[in-house]
């Protein structure tokens, strides 16, 4: 334990620092402190843990050298309250001790000791050891200004200067946010892998969010912990944080990171806070306060990200005082009233749901048909004006135009586009994803299963059912049955789901297949259907919309009747207007997406048609989308009129809503050339339109005759009257015989229900679907938005027959 004047000589030099040595044998405290003092050090002493309290209060040192084995209070103790103090937290402290047990040094290092010397010991090391924790002192974790591991902003120094932002929006009224992103898949992730594959993906990522960004002024870039990460995006208005924060979400989307050797695709969820929603702390500006209001802040935008987490859409999500409840709420008793007054609320509110409707439809009668009259004659009466012939040659051009656009997509659907020719070459890994509400599904669901089985596909193909449900049923066990049987069928119960929308994007994560289909769960798709499709993706196009057929037809007229209409729909319209207008649209089911594309397009929860969102946001990028009638699937179609109108509601206000947010991006899209822009008009704003115009016929015509005296004083042979007549009443029959010519086989053969259909849509069905468009723009506007769950039922009829080979190549 001696040493020599030059081996001290040679110690590293500690000038000017101070030293607190500890320990009940004045031997060793005197050897020690005069090895440091050689060291240039000043030293002071304590014999026990206590008296090293007292001397730590007078000044705090900038290193400790301490026994375990004192009376008192043990160093074990010391470090201890220590560590608790912020004061003392950082201070480094050697233990230097006769007990030898590994345990004694484990426990002394977890304890927060920063080094363990056992005597006996060598006195230069001793030395050179402490002047190396004064050269490149420890410190705590929380208190780095950088993570070791990343390189980012620390998360007790990014809370710091957030608080600092949070007081600074509050002073200067110029707001910012803090968001924060997680990986939805990193608990498997962390399952497969373990803490390596964690540490892999979080330097992957703090590379890509750290380079994204830099392009935002002032941002700051901070490992949350946990696989999470956090975003300081000072000086930053709404519009922006949003705009920046999905832009980060595509980036990380679109980058495919690797763990251990393997390629994996990952999902990012982020939630945001205003900086103007955090509340600043009344404790001040100290360090502590400003710390304690970033926290704050970091908790907020953390749940909104458990509220991204749910849908899986890659939209970031704000934080409000509504978002993401721990537990679902309850509603609280009622204050009073008496043990009626529950009873008589709820009926009240079952009347008024129940009225609702039939007011909407009383107010698009008043506000397509009374008003307008009223308009014509006030105008005519109070200022001479006569609206009536403009607005009659209004109406009859709308119709022909309509009526102009159905014959021509007719007439194009004749010789619909063909797939690419077969290469001949390997078929890459395909998927499935079949979209389910389980209790809905349920005595159907295994069949749909069985039939996606039993694709004739080359390659490999996975079939994954992502189902949602409120309680777990029977058939859940033979849908494991299945997977156990057949390791190609994943079952996956997406238990936070509420959408078809969350079940897809949920999907996606543990889809394998270049190329997926997107399934309704009563589809059952042609054996060869993915063999063609790949021709249409292998060929360059990016989505590809299949054929849906009915295949419960005989269930009942409704259905019969949506046999014939889906025909005129998915053989006809479909095809006729992508060649028309140069694009096509997904429709929810029976679609082919390259699955890369998908991941980073996703399903938005929040329109009632996701489907058609999801498509036209490929479209103004750029994407082919083609229509392929040969493409068949089979479904069950609705057999009640309330089913249709249930079914057709959520399709047209969905319709709106994609029409209001699609059209100006669609003229502004850079992607889009000018025939293609004309159709998006047409699709989108001449479809909303077309309702009301089409309701026009009826106050344009009492209106003349109250100008003429009468209805037997109007001249019905006018030439333009009668041939715009009978060219828009050539619509009904052109577009049934197209039906019946493109329709598949089976259906073809129904000679009957082509001709109920005529009748049927000519004299009720075409106007009850306008008038569904219409309540559904009244219900979209007024803010009422309800999914109702489109029932299934078990066809009791025999099923038709199904040819092997769907269509024509």
């Amino acid at each position: 334990m001696t040493a020599t004047a030059a081996e001290l000589a040679a110690a590293p030099l500690a000038a000017g620092r101070t030293a607190l040595v500890v320990d009940d044998d004045e031997l060793i405290s005197q050897l020690v402190s005069a090895g440091l003092r050689a060291a240039g050090m000043t030293v002071v002493t304590a014999s026990d843990g206590r008296e090293a309290l007292a001397r730590l209060a007078e000044a705090v040192p900038d290193v400790v050298v301490s026994d375990v084995n004192m009376p008192g209070m043990d160093g074990f103790a010391l470090v201890s309250r220590l560590r608790a103090e912020p004061a003392t937290r950082a201070v480094p402290l050697v233990f230097l001790t006769s007990r030898t047990d590994p345990s004694d040094a484990l426990a002394a290092l977890r304890l927060g000791a920063d080094d363990y010397v056992r005597k006996p010991f060598d006195l230069p090391e001793l030395v050179a050891r402490v002047t190396a924790k004064l050269d490149r002192p420890p410190v705590p974790v929380e208190q780095l200004l950088r993570d070791p591991r990343t390189g980012l902003l620390s998360v007790a120094a990014l809370a710091e200067e957030t608080g600092r932002e949070v007081a600074r929006a509050a002073a200067t009224g110029r707001d910012g946010a803090l968001a924060v992103l997680e990986v939805a898949e990193l608990a498997a992730l962390r399952a497969r892998f373990g803490a390596r594959g964690e540490a892999e993906l979080t330097a992957q990522l703090s590379t890509a969010l750290d380079g994204a960004a830099a392009g935002a002024a002032g941002a700051r870039v901070a490992g949350a912990g946990g696989g999470r990460f956090a975003v300081l995006l000072p000086d930053t208005g709404a519009e922006e944080v949003h705009r920046l924060l999905l832009a980060l979400s595509e980036q990380v989307v679109r980058r495919r990171v690797t763990v251990s050797g393997e390629a994996l695709d990952v999902t990012p969820v982020v939630g945001w806070v205003a900086l103007s929603d955090v509340a600043g702390n009344p404790g001040g500006a100290g360090t502590g306060a400003l710390a304690a209001t970033g926290g704050r802040a970091l908790d907020l935008a953390g749940t909104a990200a458990s509220g991204a987490a749910r849908h899986l859409d890659l939209q970031p999500v704000r934080w409000t005082t509504g978002t993401v409840p721990a537990e679902p709420a309850v509603p609280a008793e009622p204050a009073g009233g008496g043990a009626g007054t529950p009873r008589r609320a709820a009926r009240g509110e079952v009347w008024r749901a129940r009225l609702r409707t039939p007011g909407q439809v009383a107010l698009t009668l008043v506000l397509g048909v009374v008003a307008p009259f009223a308009v014509y004659v006030g105008a005519w009466t109070w200022s001479g004006v006569d609206l009536g012939p403009v607005a009659y040659v209004g109406v009859v051009l709308a119709l022909v135009v309509t009526a102009t656009a159905i014959w021509l997509e007719g007439l194009l659907a004749l010789d619909p586009v063909r797939p690419p020719a077969d290469t001949g070459g390997p078929y890459p890994r395909a998927s499935a994803i079949i979209a389910a509400y389980l209790p809905n599904e349920a005595l159907t669901i295994v069949e749909t299963v069985e039939a996606f089985l039993a694709q004739d596909y080359p390659g490999e193909l996975q079939v994954v059912l992502a189902y949602n449900g409120p309680d777990r049923l029977p058939v859940e066990d033979a849908l494991e049955a299945v997977a156990a049987r057949d390791p190609r069928f994943v079952p996956l119960r997406v238990d936070a789901s509420t959408s078809k929308a969350q079940n897809v994007n949920a999907g996606l994560a543990v889809v394998t297949g270049e190329f997926v289909g997107v399934f309704d769960a009563d589809h059952h798709p042609d054996p060869t259907s993915f063999r063609r499709a790949w021709r249409w993706l292998g060929g360059g196009y990016d989505v590809v919309q299949g054929h849906c057929v009915v295949r419960n037809g005989g269930a009942s007229w409704v259905s019969r009747t949506t046999a014939v209409e889906f025909e005129s729909i998915y053989a006809v319209s479909h095809p006729g207007r992508a060649r028309l207008h140069g694009f096509g649209v997904f429709g929810g089911s029976n679609g082919y997406w390259r699955t890369d594309l998908l991941r980073r397009t996703r399903m938005h929860g929040f329109m009632l048609t996701e489907d058609i969102d999801s498509s036209l946001r490929v479209v103004e990028d750029g994407g082919l989308i083609a229509n392929d009638p040969a493409l068949l699937s089979r479904e069950l179609a609705p057999t009640t009129l309330a089913a249709v109108w249930n079914q057709r509601m959520r399709w047209a206000q969905g319709w709106f809503q994609v029409s209001l947010k699609h059209l100006p991006r669609a003229w502004r899209s850079p992607h889009l050339r000018l025939r293609q822009k004309l159709g998006m008009t047409f699709l989108l704003g001449w479809r909303e339109v077309y309702p009301w115009v089409s309701l026009q016929a009826y106050p344009v015509v009492a209106y003349l005759a109250w100008r003429a005296d009468g209805f037997r004083n109007l001249d019905w042979t006018v030439p333009l009257f009668v041939l715009t007549t009978l060219f828009t009443t050539s619509v009904g029959p052109g577009q049934t015989l197209f039906a019946r010519r493109l329709a598949v086989p089976e259906v073809r053969r129904q000679r009957g229900w082509f001709l109920r259909y005529l009748l049927v849509s000519s004299f009720f069905y075409a106007e009850f679907k306008n008038v569904i468009a219409r309540v559904a723009q009244v219900k979209e506007l007024t803010g009422e938005r309800e999914w109702k769950v489109t029932p299934r039922s078990v066809p009791v009829v025999a099923a038709l027959p199904t040819p092997r080979d769907g269509g024509a190549s």
